[in-house]
């Protein structure tokens, strides 16, 4: 096929249909809205079904069903039409269903506006709806680094059967890159026994549910849930390094505020301040271990995010109080500059507050 020049809300949608999703439920909102629309166009071409619920509430029951039935699905959403989702996202992690989600995420709280913010960590990393459960998060910086997590998405969804985040922001819907994709891939080959498919008389019928009245028989569920994430956090964490090797100072950043880093990282280089970058790809499960690999080695770290401060609390779990960490975010959906970055860097390195 080789390269084409594509938007990333498409990116996603396409790499989706490659993955062998087939199945879609969504509403549009800005702006992820264009995800929506090529959906529409593109499945009814591979034999598959889009259908536009008359809400977000609608749209995540519906991918409720269709999982059930052990195919591919997916929806996505942008952050107040992410929120209405979070009953449906928790029964599904209840019923242990398979299915991936995309939130391409605008500035907040309320409607906000439609810029770029990552002000949703909170919400995809610690459990946006009820109960005690996780669901692993991927944080793609590159339209390329897209078309290869989400068929890692759904792999992992199938592997343990579990939602999945795709978490972007604004800029990265509405970017344009080139990217390629491989061939077409069917869904690995699983054995998916549990799936409401029918018995045709053979067996005790298939019942998928999240509902359990006696305490004793919910918390022996809640177990071994926990079982799951334990090995999802053994298995599933992914992070990029960058000029780590030798840096005094770390800068902790994802998605595309992580590539407007990498400039000013070189910048403060060029001035004698010897910075790396760790970039958590996977933000549940969080990468501990190169924060366990440097922080004894370096002067401090400094989180950078397009929210008021989030990510940071899990870079502070990680550091474990060896080292300094600092902070510099902007917020309402305005992107930090690589200056802004480079003059933070320097600040934090002269031990000036930031």
């Amino acid at each position: 096929m080789g390269k084409v020049l594509m938007k990333g809300n498409e990116v996603i949608a396409e790499a989706a249909v490659h993955a062998g999703c087939k199945y879609f439920f969504g509403y549009p909102i800005t702006p992820q809205s264009e995800l929506v629309a090529y959906m529409a166009r593109r499945l009814p071409e591979v034999g598959g079904l889009f259908l536009q619920a008359e809400s977000e509430i609608a749209a995540i029951n519906m991918v409720c069903g269709a999982a059930s039935t052990g195919v591919r699905v997916m929806t996505s959403s942008s952050s107040p039409g992410f929120s209405l989702k979070q009953e449906g996202i928790s029964y599904l992690v209840g019923s242990e269903l398979p299915a991936v989600i995309c939130n391409i995420v605008r500035g907040g709280p309320g409607l906000g506006n439609i810029q770029p913010a990552q002000s949703d960590y909170f919400q995809v990393t610690k459990g946006g709806g009820h109960g005690d459960y996780n669901i692993p998060v991927l944080a793609p910086a590159s339209l390329q680094e897209i078309v290869e997590l989400i068929q890692d998405a759904f792999d992992i969804a199938d592997r343990y059967r579990t939602p999945v985040i795709i978490m972007g922001d604004g800029m990265l819907g509405q970017m344009m890159e080139p990217v390629e994709f491989g061939e077409y891939s069917e869904p690995i080959g699983q054995t998916k026994d549990w799936a409401t498919t029918g018995t045709r008389g053979d067996g005790a019928p298939k019942i998928i549910s999240s509902l359990e009245l006696d305490a004793e028989s919910l918390e022996k569920r809640n177990e071994q849930l926990q079982e799951k994430f334990a090995l999802i956090k053994e298995q599933e964490v992914r992070y990029e390094t960058y000029e780590i090797a030798d840096a005094e100072y770390i800068l902790v950043a994802f998605g595309t505020v992580a590539r407007i880093t990498m400039n000013a990282i070189q910048k403060a280089r060029k001035h004698g301040v010897k910075v790396g970058l760790i970039r958590p790809i996977s933000l549940w499960p969080f990468p501990d271990k190169p924060f366990i690999e440097t922080r004894n080695k370096v002067n401090g770290y400094l989180a950078v995010e397009m929210s008021a401060g989030q990510m940071i609390e899990d870079v502070r779990l990680a550091v474990n109080g060896c080292a300094p960490v600092g902070f510099f975010g902007r917020t309402g959906g305005v992107v930090p500059s690589q200056e802004e970055i480079y003059e933070k860097i320097m600040s934090f390195a002269g031990g000036l507050p930031v």
